[in-house]
């Protein structure tokens, strides 16, 4: 196996796949594993080339295998002429029409588990929402087979916000995508009567209508914390035999809708499992399924890559437009795109936003974007999507669930811990050392296309049949350990008040 990974002739940097020394003896320098070494000498000032892109300029003369890194790699703000819609793939037909067992709603969509959600309109009615969903233990669920859980969604906000504006709209996307999703039940909404965020306003603005299986309440109305709890148990009490009526039946691959999510990247993660889960969104959209990319600071200096992709001219201009509205927002909070990449994303080898954004985007395939959406926005679209969201993995992943996406699949380099709920997280390692290290956390190892011969469409398939596997029932690494319950987390934007 060779000890450099250059993914293109024109990059003049390649990623070191095991520790090197280089130079003469006593000039030695180290290039740790999955560190950048200079393939030629690069004079300050010239491009440095991953992916045949741009990811940051030389700060200093850098000699022919030095290791480049933030001490000598500079970031610096691109500006882009975008093209769109001239790079568009037509999807190639499958050959069957690929099923998985999943519960059809009344809507016509389709579920890949089965919640009862209790959700809160404010933080105030958070602990009246833990204690009546802590109320249906594993024993008083056994006689609902067909029932995965009662879970409490609760948040730190929804009130000293503003009534309207970017804060305000999202949240109530939140709340009311949550309601609606498919792997969704029934609902209880609580509050405690006062709020911001008035639950009665909600359901005005999204047309949602009290029924068996869609309850509200406040505690101010009800009569306390003590009074709620009793309440909202006997109104779940009452929801239980009806959600267990469903039963999964076989559907459509077409009815998937899964969340592309990476978090703890490193610089394994554009060469292994992104790539490999793009293929697998590439095979989802040609079932007629949707995949949503998300996480707008982590496509920044990639976008022009999606622009081109686009369906329309009119939908890549939405996904600047959401550039633009994060440049500045940025800006305004005192902070700068190339922010983003944290400690752990160094150490693990990625240097600048745009190193990072190039390796994250390909988690997207390469299907004509079909869709560009804000926060927590009702995704329409079939095909490939894009929903503008933090990088922050628990707020991204939170918006897509609101946007209806009934699964997450999930790349990590430097490890991770995340779980979701309604909707369960399939994590894929991207590479061997971290998956065997976190055995029980990781679903699939893509480190393998690295170390054992496994092409990135083989891997990719892999990454799709869980898809189906996991959408009918099997249970995913973070749904074994109970996670899901406190990775809710709202996106918050604006002031508080």
């Amino acid at each position: 196996m060779s000890a450099l990974s250059r993914l293109d002739p024109m990059d003049n940097v390649a990623t070191a796949i095991r520790p090197l020394e280089i130079g003469a003896e006593g000039a030695r320098e180290l290039i740790p594993r999955g560190q950048k070494m200079a393939l030629e000498a690069i004079a300050k000032g010239v491009e440095v080339r991953k992916y045949a892109t741009l990811i940051g300029y030389a700060a200093e003369d850098i000699a022919a295998g030095a290791l480049v890194h933030t001490h000598n790699l500079e970031y610096r703000n691109v500006n882009r002429a975008y093209e769109f819609a001239t790079n568009l793939r037509q999807m190639p037909r499958p050959e069957s029409v690929d099923t998985f067992m999943g519960y059809r709603r009344e809507n016509g969509k389709v579920g890949t588990r089965n919640y009862i959600a209790v959700l809160t309109s404010v933080n105030c009615s958070a602990t009246a929402a833990r204690r009546i969903a802590e109320h249906f233990t594993p024993e008083r669920l056994a006689p609902y087979p067909n029932v995965d859980d009662v879970t409490a969604f609760v948040h730190g906000t929804g009130c000293g916000m503003a009534d309207a504006g970017d804060g305000f709209e999202a949240l109530q996307r939140v709340m009311w995508g949550y309601a609606r999703n498919p792997n969704v039940a029934g609902v209880l909404m609580a509050g405690l009567g006062c709020e911001t965020m008035q639950i009665d306003w909600l359901m005005e603005a999204f047309g949602l209508t009290p029924g068996p299986l869609f309850q509200a309440m406040n505690i101010q109305d009800v009569g306390g914390l003590g009074r709620t709890v009793s309440a909202g148990i006997a109104k779940i009490e009452a929801m239980l035999p009806l959600a267990n009526n469903v039963r999964r039946e076989a559907c459509p691959a077409s009815e998937l809708m899964v969340a592309l999510q990476c978090g703890g990247s490193d610089a394994w993660s554009g060469i292994t499992a992104n790539p490999a889960l793009g293929h697998a969104c590439d095979l989802l959209v040609a079932q007629g399924g949707t995949g949503v990319l998300a996480e707008t600071p982590e496509i920044y200096g990639a976008e022009h890559l999606l622009t081109a992709r686009s369906a329309t001219k009119a939908i890549g201009e939405q996904l600047i437009e959401r550039i633009r509205w994060w440049e500045d927002y940025t800006a305004r909070n005192k902070g700068v795109m190339d922010n983003n990449p944290s400690p752990g994303n160094k150490k693990g080898g990625l240097t600048t936003i745009l190193e990072k954004s190039l390796g994250a985007a390909a988690k997207g395939g390469t299907s004509p974007l079909m869709g560009v959406y804000k926060y927590a926005d009702t995704v329409r679209a079939r095909g490939f999507t894009f929903m503008d969201s933090p990088g922050y993995d628990p707020a991204s992943v939170t918006g897509q669930i609101a946007g209806g996406c009934n699964l997450v699949c999930f790349t990590t380099g430097r490890g991770s811990a995340f779980g979701s709920k309604p909707s369960p997280t399939i994590k894929v390692a991207t590479n061997t050392r971290m998956y065997e290290k976190m055995t029980d956390d990781m679903d699939i190892n893509a480190g393998d296309i690295l170390d054992g011969g496994v092409s990135i469409e083989a891997k990719g398939r892999e990454i799709y049949e869980a898809f189906l596997r996991v959408a009918s029932g099997e249970v995913t690494k973070s749904e074994a350990q109970g996670l899901g319950d406190y990775e809710f987390v709202p996106w918050q934007i604006g002031a508080v008040m």
